[in-house]
């Protein structure tokens, strides 16, 4: 952007904005028209035939109008980045929302996907926070059939992992909870380090729950992603570009797959900051199908114990203003809240460490 005069930045603004605003090639009369430019249109159409060159714009026919290419846009948005905030007004609103409910994480991580599809008008993507450093909180062990005995783990984050294990024999209850408080005493805000060195020094029955133990624990951490929630598809599927094209559908569909969601999460993760905001325009080398698309993603979470990935899919033309403030901004709301629910957690996992 450096060989660019200012005129010729400005310029490109305005051919952005107004291609987001109505999906159709912008002509240089048009932007002297529409706001008013002291220019003349040859002097635009000669500015606009530069930014063509430099690789900003490009012309998709032979009819009069540029559109913006994925450089032009980065540079759009790389101006973004710096400044955007969501409105006041709209941020008592959205806060409100979410309080009222704070004591259910699970309904946030709903509200936080209707309420990124609303005010972006884009399909929102949401995944539920994850343990970073899975531990043990509580074991307990139900008799239920026979020799069937319900396992139940309780990890940090407060995730719970319930599971079937058999013993040699029928055990009573008042045995298997009095082996559950054993174990849990032995093993309580171990990692999955220390759950494997506790379970080769156990013997018989106790031994078996917790090699059952370690393979919830491996299964969670394996896991990069939480439960996803995705709302908006309809927001995508008007779009002018997208509107009846089976492509767009698949592209979406695409976002349900666990090997995608796992490299989106891994590119959120980027910027450890909370509220670090990243962009993807068309698709960055995600996937052929997102091609036409542009993301607007975030981490969120307590850094270090939980987090979790949100962010919008839109055209490549979406509002970036719009979408990066209220990204950044439900990423950060969405922290606080988290970081208020775990707080008991944090606080012993550091005693912990202080310990050791």
């Amino acid at each position: 952007m450096e060989g660019l005069t200012e005129r010729q930045k400005f310029i490109l603004t305005l051919v952005i904005h107004e291609f987001t605003r109505s999906a159709i090639p912008v002509a240089s009369q048009t932007l002297v028209k529409r706001y008013h430019l002291d220019l003349s249109p040859a002097t635009v159409r000669n500015e606009m035939a530069v930014l063509t060159e430099l690789g900003y714009l490009r012309k998709p026919s032979k009819v009069a109008g540029s559109v913006p290419t994925e450089e032009g846009y980065r540079f759009f948005v790389g101006r973004l980045l710096r400044d955007t905030v969501l409105p006041e007004p709209e941020q008592r609103t959205i806060s409100h929302q979410f309080y009222q409910m704070r004591q259910d994480m699970g309904q946030w991580i709903r509200l936080a996907a209707s309420v990124l599809a609303y005010q972006a008008r884009a399909l929102s993507l949401v995944t539920a926070p994850h343990p970073v450093d899975v531990r043990l909180r509580h074991l307990e062990l139900i008799s239920t059939r026979g020799r069937e005995i319900l396992m139940i783990v309780v990890l940090s984050g407060g995730d719970v992992r319930q599971k079937i294990i058999s013993s040699e024999a029928p055990i009573p209850q008042d045995q298997l909870s009095a082996i559950a408080q054993r174990l849990t005493h032995l093993m309580q805000g171990g990692d999955l380090t220390a759950i494997r060195v506790s379970a080769t020094q156990l013997t018989g029955f106790d031994q078996m729950v917790a090699a059952s133990l370690v393979e919830e624990m491996e299964d969670v951490e394996r896991s990069t992603t939480g439960e996803v929630f995705l709302d908006g598809v309809s927001h995508v599927l008007s779009e002018p570009e997208f509107a009846g094209s089976e492509d767009a559908l698949r592209a979406i569909q695409l976002l349900e797959e666990r090997s995608l969601l796992q490299d989106l999460v891994a590119r959120s993760m980027v910027s450890e900051r909370v509220g670090g905001v990243q962009v993807l325009i068309g698709g960055e080398g995600t996937r052929e199908e997102l091609r036409p698309f542009s993301m607007v993603l975030a981490n969120y979470g307590a850094p270090g114990y939980m987090t979790g990935t949100l962010g919008v899919l839109g055209p490549m033309r979406m509002s970036y203003g719009r979408s990066i403030s209220v990204v950044r901004f439900l990423s950060n709301l969405l922290s606080n809240m988290v970081t208020e629910t775990i707080a008991d957690d944090i606080s012993t996992y550091s005693e912990e460490v202080e310990e050791e």
